[in-house]
Protein backbone atom coordinates (compact mmCIF):
# COMPACT_ATOMS: atom_id res chain seq x y z
CA UNK A 1 0.00 0.00 0.00
CA UNK A 2 1.36 3.31 -1.01
CA UNK A 3 1.18 6.07 1.78
CA UNK A 4 -0.36 9.83 0.25
CA UNK A 5 0.38 12.92 1.57
CA UNK A 6 -2.99 15.14 1.77
CA UNK A 7 -2.38 17.92 0.05
CA UNK A 8 -3.76 20.76 1.90
CA UNK A 9 -4.62 24.48 -0.15
CA UNK A 10 -4.76 26.40 2.56
CA UNK A 11 -1.50 24.68 3.89
CA UNK A 12 0.31 25.50 0.87
CA UNK A 13 -1.05 29.11 1.04
CA UNK A 14 0.12 29.83 4.25
CA UNK A 15 3.53 28.64 3.88
CA UNK A 16 3.91 30.73 1.20
CA UNK A 17 3.01 33.78 2.72
CA UNK A 18 5.51 32.90 5.39
CA UNK A 19 8.06 32.44 3.54
CA UNK A 20 7.20 35.78 2.02
CA UNK A 21 7.04 37.63 5.13
CA UNK A 22 10.40 36.08 6.01
CA UNK A 23 12.12 37.12 2.48
CA UNK A 24 10.72 40.35 3.53
CA UNK A 25 11.74 40.37 7.08
CA UNK A 26 15.12 39.53 6.18
CA UNK A 27 15.45 42.33 3.39
CA UNK A 28 14.11 45.04 5.79
CA UNK A 29 14.84 44.23 8.92
CA UNK A 30 11.03 44.27 10.63
CA UNK A 31 8.08 41.73 10.45
CA UNK A 32 5.32 42.42 8.16
CA UNK A 33 2.51 42.17 10.73
CA UNK A 34 3.89 45.01 13.52
CA UNK A 35 3.66 44.31 17.30
CA UNK A 36 3.48 40.29 17.23
CA UNK A 37 6.07 37.94 18.52
CA UNK A 38 8.11 36.29 15.86
CA UNK A 39 6.45 32.87 15.23
CA UNK A 40 3.16 33.62 17.05
CA UNK A 41 -0.76 33.24 16.05
CA UNK A 42 -2.63 30.54 14.55
CA UNK A 43 -0.93 26.98 13.26
CA UNK A 44 -2.35 23.81 12.03
CA UNK A 45 -0.92 20.87 13.71
CA UNK A 46 -0.39 17.49 10.87
CA UNK A 47 -3.43 14.79 11.60
CA UNK A 48 -3.17 11.69 10.42
CA UNK A 49 -6.18 9.87 10.13
CA UNK A 50 -6.94 5.48 10.00
CA UNK A 51 -9.66 3.65 10.50
CA UNK A 52 -9.84 -0.65 11.99
CA UNK A 53 -13.27 -2.49 12.65
CA UNK A 54 -13.99 -1.03 16.15
CA UNK A 55 -12.77 2.75 15.75
CA UNK A 56 -11.37 5.93 13.88
CA UNK A 57 -7.99 6.92 15.52
CA UNK A 58 -6.49 10.28 14.65
CA UNK A 59 -2.95 11.29 15.56
CA UNK A 60 -1.91 14.92 15.95
CA UNK A 61 1.20 16.22 16.09
CA UNK A 62 1.38 18.60 19.29
CA UNK A 63 5.12 19.36 20.13
CA UNK A 64 5.71 21.57 22.78
CA UNK A 65 2.00 21.81 23.52
CA UNK A 66 1.12 20.92 27.60
CA UNK A 67 -1.09 18.55 28.40
CA UNK A 68 -3.51 21.24 29.70
CA UNK A 69 -3.28 23.38 26.68
CA UNK A 70 -5.20 20.61 24.56
CA UNK A 71 -8.98 20.66 24.61
CA UNK A 72 -11.00 17.86 22.24
CA UNK A 73 -14.81 17.94 21.75
CA UNK A 74 -17.01 16.28 20.04
CA UNK A 75 -20.24 18.55 19.70
CA UNK A 76 -23.06 17.89 16.89
CA UNK A 77 -21.34 15.01 14.87
CA UNK A 78 -18.22 17.22 14.79
CA UNK A 79 -14.49 16.92 16.60
CA UNK A 80 -12.89 19.91 17.83
CA UNK A 81 -9.53 19.89 18.95
CA UNK A 82 -8.26 22.86 20.25
CA UNK A 83 -4.81 23.95 21.85
CA UNK A 84 -2.23 26.57 22.50
CA UNK A 85 1.87 25.97 22.22
CA UNK A 86 3.44 29.06 24.42
CA UNK A 87 6.17 31.29 23.15
CA UNK A 88 9.72 29.76 25.12
CA UNK A 89 9.72 33.00 27.86
CA UNK A 90 13.62 31.95 28.94
CA UNK A 91 15.51 33.45 26.01
CA UNK A 92 15.41 36.75 25.21
CA UNK A 93 13.28 38.17 21.69
CA UNK A 94 16.34 39.80 20.17
CA UNK A 95 18.50 36.89 21.27
CA UNK A 96 16.56 34.80 18.34
CA UNK A 97 18.24 34.44 15.11
CA UNK A 98 15.46 32.03 13.54
CA UNK A 99 12.16 31.64 14.69
CA UNK A 100 9.99 28.61 12.05
CA UNK A 101 7.82 27.00 14.91
CA UNK A 102 4.73 28.33 15.19
CA UNK A 103 3.40 29.14 18.70
CA UNK A 104 -0.20 30.51 19.45
CA UNK A 105 -3.50 28.64 19.25
CA UNK A 106 -4.75 26.42 16.93
CA UNK A 107 -7.73 24.71 16.13
CA UNK A 108 -8.94 21.59 13.45
CA UNK A 109 -12.69 20.66 13.15
CA UNK A 110 -13.75 17.29 11.60
CA UNK A 111 -16.87 15.71 10.22
CA UNK A 112 -17.40 13.02 11.98
CA UNK A 113 -19.32 9.57 10.04
CA UNK A 114 -22.63 8.37 11.69
CA UNK A 115 -21.16 5.60 12.94
CA UNK A 116 -18.89 7.15 15.44
CA UNK A 117 -20.59 7.12 19.08
CA UNK A 118 -19.98 9.87 21.24
CA UNK A 119 -19.34 8.52 24.41
CA UNK A 120 -17.01 6.18 22.89
CA UNK A 121 -14.53 9.03 22.13
CA UNK A 122 -10.80 9.03 24.01
CA UNK A 123 -7.70 11.15 24.09
CA UNK A 124 -4.09 10.76 25.24
CA UNK A 125 -0.98 12.72 24.60
CA UNK A 126 2.28 11.27 24.51
CA UNK A 127 5.47 11.98 23.20
CA UNK A 128 4.13 15.30 21.39
CA UNK A 129 1.74 13.06 19.65
CA UNK A 130 -1.89 13.49 20.42
CA UNK A 131 -3.92 10.02 19.78
CA UNK A 132 -7.35 10.30 19.69
CA UNK A 133 -9.92 6.80 19.37
CA UNK A 134 -13.14 7.45 18.44
CA UNK A 135 -15.39 4.13 19.14
CA UNK A 136 -17.87 3.32 16.51
CA UNK A 137 -21.49 2.20 17.20
CA UNK A 138 -22.28 -1.49 17.37
CA UNK A 139 -24.42 -1.77 14.17
CA UNK A 140 -21.42 0.08 12.68
CA UNK A 141 -19.13 -2.49 12.64
CA UNK A 142 -18.82 -5.20 10.08
CA UNK A 143 -21.37 -8.21 10.73
CA UNK A 144 -20.26 -11.73 9.86
CA UNK A 145 -23.28 -13.39 7.75
CA UNK A 146 -22.47 -17.30 8.01
CA UNK A 147 -24.31 -18.93 4.68
CA UNK A 148 -25.66 -21.82 4.80
CA UNK A 149 -25.02 -24.44 1.69
CA UNK A 150 -27.95 -26.74 1.24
Amino acid sequence: MTIVRWWDPAREISALQNRWNRVVGETFGYPISQGEQPGTGMWSPAVDIYETDHEIVLKVEVPGVAKDQVHVEVDDGTLHLRGERSVEKEVKEESYHRVERGFGAFHRSFSLPDSVDPDKVRAELKDGILEVRLGKREQAKPKQIRVNVN
